[in-house]
């Protein structure tokens, strides 16, 4: 899939299931709510977005420093909305990384560092997931009796976070075995002409994936021995950055009226987010719509809860992503993030 078709695939899906939910949902209520809406609360909720860009970006100069690195604040801005418009036109959210590496790259980062610092950025946030959401339903435990469907996501959840850390635990215990495998696809990659038939070049790619690793296996080390306050003031910003965005809710809910308890808000973000990860539309479109009402009519009435999630995503992710669209064209070029959105080596892109 090409970067232009998959955000294609985005913007219909998003606003297919965007007129959908407004055509099932909304009422005379729906309006009537929407017009008097208080206006400083919707600016409130903007204020809240702008600080969660804050976070992300001081999280990514605080990772870099924990690895010995330099990254100014507007470049960790830079980062934040290149992974929303990378996650945007991807599979599972999977593009932003490689967009943030290369950035990172052009900046004099090694490659294998930037790998550890983007990968640690989203193991802090899905570690925060992993325990904001059990504390949240121990706290609230009524959320699970009103909606099967949110009691499916976690038993989901819960699957794919042990997978997930035991693989990450697996690359730092036996990086040797990580550098096999890495070996063997690119055996396989060669088999079947997708490098070429050049063995000069496939040594290369081998002897570079290998240095790589290395790098990133040395990068959790620099983090977790001298690098351990920049490590805690990322692990901080994290925390912040999340609540700012899980706070969009119940300020938009605020705006217009809506009573909610704000930690039953918290539990069922934390659950839909971790989902959203794993969804394989171009950035969870479609699905975070359409899903988002379904789930936020735990927290109000049905007429209210379409149009809210539509909210909602406009303010944390569709801001976001038209700032990534800008950044994108202005400082990488169309061409070179077609070559990242197809998988291209930092080195030949």
């Amino acid at each position: 899939m090409s970067l232009r078709k998959g955000l294609i695939i985005f913007i219909l899906l998003a606003f297919g299931m965007g007129a959908f939910i407004i055509f099932r949902s909304v009422d005379d209520n729906t309006i009537h709510s929407l017009l008097t809406a208080n206006k400083l609360k919707l600016l409130l909720a903007l204020c809240v977005v702008f600080f969660a860009w804050i976070c992300d970006a001081g999280r990514f100069c605080a990772l870099a420093a924990a690895a010995h690195e330099h990254v100014s604040f507007p470049i960790g801005m830079v980062l934040n909305w290149l992974n929303y418009f990378g996650g945007a036109v991807t599979p599972m959210q999977s593009g932003g990384g490689p967009f943030q590496v290369y950035a990172l790259y052009k900046r004099g980062v090694p490659v294998g560092k930037g790998i550890a610092i983007t990968l640690m950025r989203t193991m802090l946030t899905i570690l925060i997931l992993t325990l904001a959401a059990p504390v949240a339903l121990m706290l609230d435990p009524g959320i699970l009796d009103g909606s099967p469907f949110l009691k499916g996501l976690v038993f989901y959840v819960v699957i794919v976070i042990l997978f997930m850390w035991a693989f990450i635990a697996f690359t730092l215990i036996k990086p040797e075995a990580i550098k096999r495998l890495s070996h063997v696809i690119v055996m396989w990659l060669l088999r079947f002409k997708f490098l070429g038939s050049s063995k000069r070049r496939v040594i290369k790619i081998i002897q570079w994936l290998d240095k790589e690793i290395d790098n990133y296996i040395l990068n959790f080390k620099i983090a977790f021995h001298s690098g351990k306050l920049w490590l805690f003031v990322a692990v901080i910003l994290s925390v912040l950055h999340l609540l700012a965005l899980f706070s969009v809710l119940p300020v938009l809910m605020s705006a217009v009226g809506l009573p909610f308890r704000y930690i039953q808000t918290i539990a069922v973000q934390s659950v839909f987010m971790f989902v959203l990860y794993f969804v394989p539309t171009p950035g969870g479109s479609g699905f975070a719509e359409g899903g988002g009402a379904l789930l936020y009519s735990i927290l109000m009435p049905d007429n209210m809860a379409g149009i809210i999630s539509i909210m909602c995503r406009f303010f944390t992710d569709y801001i976001s992503i038209f700032m990534g669209v800008i950044v994108v064209i202005r400082m990488l070029g169309w061409g070179v993030s077609e070559n990242l959105h197809k998988g291209a080596s930092v080195e030949d892109a």
